[in-house]
């Protein structure tokens, strides 16, 4: 697949998954924006993909705010006159007893994981608009639909991400913009030498996820050509969610 000349923003980017999904668009030619809270870490992204012969730009982007979300958008027409793809990535967790968790730090994961979706897609939608059309990808998980105790923000955040692919679907299909989501199941982005046969074992597949698992799933979704998938939300878990686990 090749993204050469595609103009490319990934929020989030700064590590993990983000920054694998950033690093591959970028060996494939796309011109990457790198949308990251933590300047260090932005940066680093960045750097790495320079390093190997791609372009990007770092963005400071605190997803959380609303004035941000809009600088970006702006920086972005400005620098490359264009956005064709938003991986919506920028997330948070906090795993805190329902009986204890505070108004503000809801209101946090919401508008970091939630509330960022639809306003960095509505953003990068009037761009595409003007443009012919485009790509959105959010990044959802597996714990939409299965949960631990004391997940309940984060879990409520990731369901909102699934509905909300299929309602901007419908509202973007006539600007010819596709919104898809991924739920990951459990992805190893660090050692993944650490992990143990029971870990491996939880999967159908065999093995625990990493990150190229997930970055092979959006240059699918956001493939030249690739429109007849939108709206939907593909996990990519290796069945973990489809195996009974008892231990």
């Amino acid at each position: 697949m090749s993204y050469k000349g595609k103009v490319v923003v990934v929020t989030g980017a700064g590590r993990g998954l983000g920054g694998s999904i950033a690093q591959t668009y970028a060996s494939k030619g796309a011109k990457v924006v790198v949308a990251e809270k933590v300047t260090s870490l932005g940066l680093e992204t960045q750097k790495a993909i320079v390093s190997a012969g791609g372009i990007s730009t770092f963005i400071h982007t605190d997803v959380s705010k609303p004035d941000e979300i809009e600088n970006l958008i702006t920086r972005c027409v400005e620098l490359y006159g264009s956005v064709d793809i938003l991986i919506n990535n920028a997330g948070i967790s906090k795993w805190r007893s329902p009986y204890d968790i505070t108004v503000e730090e809801w209101d946090e994961i919401i508008n970091t994981n939630l509330r960022s979706v639809f306003l960095c897609s509505r953003e990068a939608a009037k761009v595409m608009r003007a443009n012919g059309g485009g790509s959105i990808v959010n990044i959802a998980s597996t714990r939409a639909y299965m949960s631990e105790p004391d997940s309940e923000a984060y879990a409520a955040s990731k369901g909102g991400i699934v509905s909300l692919t299929h309602a901007l679907a419908n509202s973007f299909s006539p600007d010819n913009i596709q919104v898809n989501c991924i739920s990951p199941g459990w992805i190893e982005t660090g050692d993944y030498n650490h992990l143990n046969e029971t870990d491996h074992n939880q999967h159908l597949s065999g093995r625990v996820g990493k990150p190229e698992d997930i970055v092979n799933a959006c240059l699918y979704l956001t493939s030249e050509g690739n429109n007849f998938i939108n709206g939907t939300n593909i996990t990519v878990d290796g069945g973990m969610t489809r195996k009974m686990i008892y231990q």
